[in-house]
């Protein structure tokens, strides 16, 4: 858990929460921070041993048989730590390094997701901070309102709804402090919906539909809306079983696809006047806190937070 991204304190969150929900008389269990300062093993003290991550060891243990990443952001969801862990031969619970690389990145995924052709994506136009930036022509390609939002990156960190054409540069700026490469692309008006998926050694699961419903002024669901508590996060959603069955099976079909592995999140605008299905994006490492939208899918389902970790461990393994 934790990471080098603005989703570290949401990292740990999430980690602590899998921390307390595994079976501890199953399986010996270490917190592993990951942090720019050093990596380190989180003893259950509050004391901190140093990880040697040269072999991703810690004091008294020789080998780690799992490695349940949940490292949101950078280095956990970019595909870095995996590969890390697949030159070590450590198993872990995601997605391959491949796989991770390619959909924590916005810019590179959505054109494969369009070339898949399983769902709508809106028009966007992916920038790199290195290289002029027109706004004019950005504005004369793309219609307002826009996003604006870091390639590689998520929990809406650094994310901006642009109406007018002077806000543009400024968000471009922020996004840019988050990552060196942006993604601009329009908005499209409709309902927020959002999807779990895992593939366990027996079959695949797919979770109830959630509908994200920003409350408080928030346009759309920013970081504030997800951990600030403002939001209402409907599960099942309440929407015409024929939608809700398609958010579904896009889901599972994009599972296979994009080729991933252990509990997988798809976000979606549904378009409610086109009637028409729009892919967001994909969360490979899902928060996984008390109010985490996947551990409620998998209990309205009947599956319990602690059943769906040991799900999860069991297929890694």
């Amino acid at each position: 858990m934790g990471g080098y991204s603005g989703e570290h304190d949401v990292s740990i969150n999430s980690g602590c929460q899998v921390y307390q929900n595994l079976d501890h008389d199953k399986y010996n269990i270490f917190k592993i921070v990951i942090d720019r300062q050093g990596w380190y093993w989180l003893c259950d003290d509050g004391s901190r041993r140093p990880v040697d991550r040269g072999n991703f060891t810690v004091e008294g243990v020789e080998r780690f048989d799992l490695a349940f990443i949940i490292v949101h952001g950078n280095p956990g969801e970019n595909g870095v730590l995996q590969g890390y862990f697949d030159l070590l031969g450590i198993p872990y619970t995601t997605c391959g390094f491949y796989t991770s690389a390619l959909t924590f990145h916005k810019g590179y995924c959505n054109p494969v997701v369009r070339s898949l052709g399983v769902v709508s994506l809106a028009k966007s136009k992916l920038l790199y901070g290195n290289q002029p930036i027109d706004p004019e022509a950005l504005l004369a390609e793309l219609s307002l309102p826009l996003f604006v939002k870091p390639a590689a990156g998520g929990s809406s960190v650094a994310t901006t709804k642009v109406k007018r054409p002077e806000d543009l540069m400024p968000a471009i700026r922020e996004a840019l402090t988050e990552d060196s490469e942006v993604l601009v692309e329009e908005f499209i008006a409709g309902r927020e919906f959002d999807c779990g998926v895992l593939r366990a050694k027996d079959k695949k699961y797919v979770f109830p539909v959630t509908e994200i419903i920003p409350t408080g002024g928030h346009e759309f669901f920013d970081y504030a809306a997800k951990y600030d508590g403002f939001s209402n996060e409907v599960t099942p959603a309440e929407v015409e079983e024929p939608v809700s069955r398609q958010i579904q099976d896009v889901s599972l079909r994009l599972y296979d696809l994009l080729n991933c592995k252990g509990v997988v999140r798809f976000d979606y605008i549904y378009d409610t006047d086109k009637r028409e299905l729009f892919f967001l994006e994909v969360n490979t490492i899902p928060g996984q806190s008390a109010e985490s939208i996947v551990p409620k899918q998998a209990r309205a389902m009947g599956i319990s937070t602690k059943q769906l970790y040991e799900m999860i461990i069991q297929a890694s393994l």
